[in-house]
C-alpha cells in the first residue's frame, strides 16, 4: 500500500535501528502515561514472536509509523505496537497501517480483531481513530485482566 503523505507500508524487521528507536518511544509513552502493569506495549523481542506480523510505512526510507498483527487463534487477531513518528503525525499514517492491517486479517481468515489502549487522555487520539474505523468497546480478551487503565475495543471483520 502506498500514498506519498503516508507512505509505504511493507512487513519490516523490528530489529532495524530507526524502527529501535521509534519502539523506544511508544514504549516511553505507554510507560509515561499508564502504571508499569498496564504497559502491553511490546518491546522488539516480543515483536518477534512468529505470531506476529510487523509492518513499517515509509517514505523514501524515512520511517513514518508501524504496526503489527498478532494472531491469537485461527480466527481472532490483536493490533499491537500502533505508533506513528512525531513528525509525520495528522497526515494519516496512523489510518493507513490501521486499513493495512484489517486488510492483511481479513486476507488471513480472521473474523476479529481486538486491541488493548490506554484509557487516559493521553490515549484519546489512538481511541477516536479506532472509534472511527468502527473499533467498539468490550471486555478484556486473551490474557488481559480488567483495568480502569485499559481500554479494550473489538471489530467483528465482514464476510
Amino acid at each position: 500500500m502506498s500514498d506519498p503523505s503516508r507512505g509505504t507500508i511493507a512487513p519490516d524487521d523490528p530489529r532495524a535501528p530507526d524502527v529501535r528507536a521509534l519502539l523506544a518511544v511508544h514504549l516511553a509513552f505507554g510507560h509515561e502515561h499508564s502504571p508499569p502493569e498496564d504497559v502491553h506495549a511490546l518491546d522488539v523481542d516480543g515483536l518477534l514472536d512468529p505470531a506476529i506480523s510487523f509492518f513499517s510505512s515509509r517514505v523514501d526510507g524515512v520511517l513514518l509509523g508501524v504496526g503489527a498483527l498478532k494472531r491469537l487463534d485461527a480466527e481472532h487477531a490483536e493490533l499491537k505496537s500502533m505508533h506513528t513518528a512525531a513528525a509525520a503525525r495528522g497526515r494519516g499514517v496512523g489510518r493507513a497501517m490501521v486499513d493495512h492491517l484489517l486488510a492483511t486479517a481479513r486476507e488471513r481468515g480472521i473474523r476479529r480483531v481486538s486491541l488493548e489502549t490506554g484509557s487516559m487522555a493521553a490515549f484519546d487520539a489512538a481511541r477516536a481513530l479506532y472509534t472511527k474505523v468502527g473499533f467498539v468497546e468490550c471486555g478484556p480478551f486473551g490474557r488481559y485482566e480488567p483495568s480502569p487503565h485499559s481500554t479494550f475495543m473489538t471489530l467483528a471483520l465482514g464476510e
